[in-house]
């Protein structure tokens, strides 16, 4: 019983925090939606109410808990290019430490053999 009782509060604090993320969620998309033109800031696609739903909040900093009133940390965007944003973010390898991702070291030396020709010649 011990094991339910636990797995019961987890799971309630689990739907709190997505209820509460919801909740922003909406409170800064329908902020956004208001403040800005629907229009995508990269492809400059337009959009209606009946294609909104593709029309997305982007984070310029990638971080969804700032959301200032004045809407200076969002950018709307269409699918298709948020989900690009966020691609290139991971390509880039950002937020990786040194460690995580090590520096490849080059094996060849396109020069190596200069100092011999060099000297041939004179």
């Amino acid at each position: 019983m011990a094991a339910t009782k636990t797995e019961d509060k987890l799971t309630q604090i689990v739907a709190q925090a997505r209820s509460a993320r919801e909740e922003s969620d909406k409170g800064y998309r329908g902020r956004a939606l208001k403040m800005y033109p629907w229009v995508c800031g990269r492809c400059s696609r337009e959009f209606t109410h009946e294609n909104l739903r593709e029309l997305t909040v982007h984070h310029r900093d990638h971080n969804h808990d700032n959301n200032p009133s004045d809407g200076s940390n969002w950018e709307l965007l269409c699918l298709y290019c948020h989900d690009n944003e966020h691609s290139r973010l991971i390509d880039s390898g950002y937020g990786e430490t040194v460690e995580e991702k090590p520096k490849e070291s080059s094996t060849h030396n396109p020069f190596s053999g200069l100092a011999s020709l060099l000297k041939d010649k004179e």
